[in-house]
């Protein structure tokens, strides 16, 4: 089954396809926020990231001295979820482990994603739980393509975060590896300018940001607002010419360019004991001037 899954709440809408959990449409305040997928330029248009975020090492993990084939932004967003609960304004999806996931990621666990929709605004949540015997390893996000130009607007768009950050960000290497030199961004303070050519050569992946919510802003007087809960790092991308950005929040990032070891001892994993459920949550609002 891949048939789109309709949430309503307040003449807001939202699409969810079960193959992947991905995010297809959403419209609030009569605006399409998502960008209308075209397989030419990217053939997603909100992957989800589970069990590592970004690119591994020659697309493999080791894990208690075996390799497993694990790579770009693992597997759930390849996979088939089950509806665990559904309203018409709610849906859960959820991932359990097989003999497919066995392979590339040798644990048992339960993965939840999350849809509420409200007027104006959009939660998605990611759920982990361990059901296996040891300490599962893992890092997950969120990867929605928003349109850019977003609401119809011409005015030079920008990313405003909550608090400055550090303008200096990562430079991936070949293969998706994290350098580690930086390079810098346009961010001045808390805002960034937003252009295309920005991406020409890859991400801007801000990493242990200090604010916990940031805007795209239109500037035209609407904006998205996203607020984050426990996803410290936050990564912007896009094809140049292609219109849209994502906004990806994550737990996790790429491999860096020195590591080699375990994927337990991997830099920014998250470390669950058995039995254990973590929740890493993203809201994305619209929100205009005056209303």
């Amino acid at each position: 089954m891949n048939d789109a899954i309709l949430l309503q709440s307040d003449g807001d809408t939202a699409e969810i396809l079960p193959f992947g959990a991905e995010l297809a449409a959403w419209r609030a305040d009569g605006v399409d926020m998502i960008w209308a997928k075209d397989p030419k330029i990217w053939d997603q248009t909100a992957p989800v990231l589970f069990p590592v975020v970004g690119w591994t090492r020659d697309a493999r993990v080791t894990v208690e001295g075996k390799t497993f084939p694990l790579g770009l932004h693992g597997f759930a967003w390849k996979k088939g979820f089950e509806i665990a609960a559904r309203r018409d304004d709610y849906l859960r999806l959820v991932l359990l482990d097989d003999a497919e996931t066995h392979a590339l990621y040798p644990f048992a666990f339960r993965f939840e994603v999350e849809f509420r929709l409200r007027r104006g605004a959009l939660e998605n949540n990611l759920i982990v739980t361990n059901t296996d015997a040891r300490p599962l390893p893992y890092a997950c996000g969120l990867h929605p393509a928003f349109r850019w130009p977003l609401a119809g607007s011409t005015a030079e768009h920008a990313i405003i975060f909550e608090k400055p950050e550090n303008p200096d960000v990562p430079v991936i290497g070949p293969g998706g590896l994290f350098m580690k030199e930086t390079k810098h961004t346009p961010l001045s303070g808390a805002r960034m300018p937003l252009e295309p050519e920005m991406f020409r050569r890859d991400a801007l992946c801000f990493l242990n940001i200090a604010s916990r919510s940031l805007a795209f802003d239109t500037g035209a007087g609407a904006r998205l607002k996203v607020t984050l809960d426990d996803f410290p790092h936050v990564g912007f991308w896009t094809l140049p010419p292609a219109g849209y950005l994502c906004i990806e929040p994550w737990t996790g990032y790429g491999d860096p360019v020195d590591f080699h070891g375990d994927l337990s001892e991997k830099p920014s994993m998250r470390i669950l004991a058995p039995g254990a459920t973590a929740r890493h949550g993203a809201t994305f609002a619209f929100e205009r001037d005056g209303r």
